[in-house]
């Protein structure tokens, strides 16, 4: 027949169609398909969407970062925390609670629940079955928060600025508490006492300076139930016929007789320097030492060091002070007089 007659013309045709036209309606078989596989019949690996859960009601405060959620679910409840809890679509039953010295908190329908050695987890789940137990909700779903970990606490006491239980969560230093307390006051001690709740019988004394950063060695850690105490500095008292009768923080030096007479004034002309005397506290009652204060300020004697509490007394010469009376007119002015922080 003609029309199959080949041809180099009839093979450009050939050609033309397969390059122009096949393509074009390949396109628009690919337009017809469904942009979506899923809306596909036959398509076997059908897409499904799952509704979005529904979000439990948590107080203010909880939707913080992932990580202080996690470090919450890792600690065990105790005695004295404020928890917080809710059930999901049920608003009547949101309470906040107390766990009480027995480890129970009491809550709505339920009763008391012992919560003390769970974690808020596990507390959850059992409040959970509590409620469905009982009979009350059928699926409950439980958020409980902890609002104060009372027992995750740390104790700091003495001379800081606000003494109280601080929360210790995660890893926690000396110096990051006490700056939580308020930080030191101007009576603090150069030493602090820390007591590890497993370890009662062995206090650490750790040596501090009035800058804690010059201290980096003492800033240990501090763990949930351990005491802090900031012990008050020893006070050198110097009383008697001097220019000023002052009271004194030994907080930064050791203190000596001569450096106190210098911080108290000196002494007065009408003073009787060989009658001076330290009085001390001891196991056994007041002591009394006589020092040698005028050979001292002569350069002939060896300066004495003073101890914390020490009274040293300098008479005056034209008093005469009867036998047995000098430790009560002593301590009775040390009494009174102010007392002056050395600072550096």
């Amino acid at each position: 027949m003609p029309f199959l007659r080949w041809s180099p013309s009839g093979q450009l045709c050939v050609l033309f169609v397969f390059a122009v036209l096949v393509p074009a309606w390949l396109m628009g078989v690919a337009q017809d398909q469904p942009a979506n596989p899923a809306a596909n019949p036959g398509n076997t690996a059908e897409r499904t969407t799952t509704p979005a859960a529904p979000v439990p009601h948590s107080s203010p405060g909880t939707a913080e970062a992932g990580s202080d959620m996690s470090l919450d679910s890792s600690l065990r409840l105790g005695i004295g925390d404020l928890l917080e809890m809710s059930v999901y679509n049920v608003p009547e039953l949101a309470t906040k609670t107390r766990i009480g010295n027995n480890g129970d908190v009491y809550l709505p329908l339920i009763d008391y629940v012992h919560v003390a050695g769970l974690t808020s987890e596990e507390a959850q789940a059992l409040i959970e079955k509590r409620f469905s137990d009982g009979g009350f909700l059928k699926d409950p779903h439980v958020t409980v928060f902890v609002d104060v970990y009372a027992s995750q606490g740390a104790s700091v006491l003495g001379e800081v600025a606000k003494p109280g239980v601080y929360p210790v969560l995660g890893q926690q230093r000396l110096f990051g508490l006490i700056s939580a307390a308020g930080g030191l006051t101007e009576k603090a001690g150069r030493s602090i006492t820390v007591t590890h709740r497993n370890q009662p019988d062995k206090p650490l004394t750790v040596p501090l300076a009035r800058n804690l950063t010059d201290n980096p060695e003492s800033d240990i850690e501090v763990f949930p139930g351990d005491t802090v105490m900031v012990r008050r500095a020893g006070i050198v008292y110097v009383v008697g016929d001097v220019g000023r009768p002052s009271g004194f923080l030994m907080d930064t030096e050791n203190l000596t007789v001569l450096k106190v007479m210098a911080l108290a004034g000196g002494a007065n002309r009408t003073a009787k320097l060989s009658g001076t005397r330290i009085i001390r506290k001891g196991s056994n009652g007041l002591t009394e030492t006589r020092v040698q204060l005028k050979k001292m300020l002569e350069a002939k004697a060896p300066d004495v060091p003073m101890q914390a509490d020490d009274i040293l007394f300098v008479p005056s010469s034209s008093r005469k002070v009867l036998a047995g009376r000098t430790l009560e007119a002593a301590t009775q002015a040390a009494t009174a007089v102010s007392i002056v922080a050395i600072r550096p």
